[in-house]
């Protein structure tokens, strides 16, 4: 027990025995091939026999919309208990800095709650293109664009470049926002292996010269705490004239120089045409950006429909973003600290015995196999005070579940060592590690 649970609002909840094989009828196949295909003129007649979701419940192993009663960064309280939090995107923990807490406050105090209206007509402000000036810099790219998520930036930016001549060519393992924003556009989609310049090569070569090409690839991807290979793949688009669209949702602040990302980490700054980036991770708000040339980000400004057709960011989220830039140039050592923290995370899960793939960063997934073993695992952890976030199907392969974990610069190495300690008791337990 850690330490997290000990502290507890209320008494320490006791394991509970190891749960019964989950029944057939309640797998995701079944669920699946039961609703694909049905002819049913209603729409809604694919919900009446959906009951997976209550069956889970039921058995205590439902675990999505956890709803967490307060979040502190390293630690956070559900259902009244205090646990160790290694399941959250706040990858320097900034959500918790006064100077990011007090920059929102007098967003909301100086412009109110919201401009209520679109970047394009009436919800521009200058705190925005401050913002986006700011993300220039920080990227060293020509200028910046602000959307007011990143899932839209995604959207926006790719559909508003790859038009019917084009063709969008997206790593296998990309985000779902790429997936979507690439089907938004007029354009083809083709897909590599993932990670593999070589499947690329080929790839690119069989398209004909007559279409424009984006190649578009995750700089860290989110699931599996890799990093592209980035060296390799501009290396083949500048062979077949391709551009290059980077992902950096979760490298921003993780790695490269002072965090600045994927093309940083590797010296590769400028041979990377577009970079995309969130505030919802390491820079403790919402939102989200694309940096470049200036040319391209007005054209997307005026054809990035995900843009012209959303309200804009509020004050208060532009804010927080802009005071936890300051904080991560300000304090470059906190980055660092991120980079030695999930070494000693990841390391340290590995020599429990759990495979972890090819994780290079803070973001380590813990492969367990099927669905119901993956939830199990993961409720038997939050009942020792560790706080995980279970990934099944359709998110990953059918019986390839995995824990995504992640720990901040915030965390101690005693919260890393305690957490380290469930990981091993429970793997015990279940019989995943000897």
């Amino acid at each position: 027990m850690t330490e997290a649970a000990k502290h507890s609002a209320e008494p320490a909840r006791t394991v509970p025995a190891p749960l019964p094989p989950l029944p057939p009828d309640v797998s995701i196949e079944r669920v699946r091939d039961r609703f694909d295909g049905q002819d049913s003129r209603d729409i809604f007649a694919k919900v009446v026999e959906f009951t997976l979701i209550e069956r889970a419940q039921a058995l205590g192993v439902y675990p999505f919309f956890q709803p967490l009663d307060n979040n502190d960064g390293p630690e956070a309280q559900i259902h009244g208990r205090r646990v160790l939090m290694f399941g959250s995107n706040n990858y320097l923990g900034l959500t918790r800095h006064p100077h990011v807490v007090e920059a929102a406050r007098e967003a909301i105090t100086r412009y109110g709650t919201s401009m209520t209206g679109s970047r394009l007509l009436n919800g521009s402000i200058l705190l925005h293109e401050e913002l986006e000036g700011r993300i220039a810099r920080f990227l060293r790219k020509d200028a910046a664009l602000v959307f007011t998520t990143g899932y839209q930036t995604n959207l926006g930016t790719i559909s508003a470049l790859v038009d019917k001549r084009s063709v969008a060519v997206v790593d296998k393992l990309d985000h779902a926002s790429i997936y979507d924003g690439a089907q938004l556009a007029d354009g083809e989609i083709l897909r590599f292996k993932h990670n593999d310049a070589r499947h690329l090569d080929t790839v690119l070569a069989r398209i004909p010269q007559h279409k424009a090409v984006l190649v578009i690839v995750d700089g860290v991807y989110s699931m599996g705490g890799d990093i592209a290979d980035l060296p390799a793949i501009v290396d083949v688009c500048a062979r077949h004239g391709a551009r290059l669209f980077v992902d950096d949702a979760h490298a921003i602040g993780v790695i490269g120089e002072g965090g600045r990302g994927t093309a940083s980490h590797f010296g590769l700054e400028d041979r990377v045409d577009l970079v995309m980036g969130t505030f919802s991770k390491s820079l403790a708000s919402i939102g989200g950006f694309v940096a470049g040339p200036r040319k391209v980000l007005e054209w997307i400004k005026h054809f990035g429909r995900s843009m012209m057709f959303s309200a804009s960011l509020p004050p208060s989220c532009t804010a927080a973003a802009l005071a936890a830039l300051d904080v991560i140039e300000n304090e470059p050592e906190i980055v660092e600290r991120l980079q030695k923290l999930g070494t000693l995370w990841r390391e340290g899960l590995s020599s429990l015995g759990f495979a972890v793939g090819n994780s290079q960063t803070p973001i380590v997934p813990v492969q367990l196999g099927d669905e119901y073993t993956t939830v199990v695992f993961w409720r038997e952890l939050l009942e020792n005070g560790v706080y995980t976030n279970p990934v099944i199907y359709p998110a990953v392969n059918m019986k390839e579940g995995i824990l995504r974990t992640s720990c901040m610069a915030t965390h101690t190495e005693e919260q890393i060592a305690q957490a380290l300690e469930v990981f091993r008791d429970v793997g015990r337990k279940q019989g995943h590690i000897s």
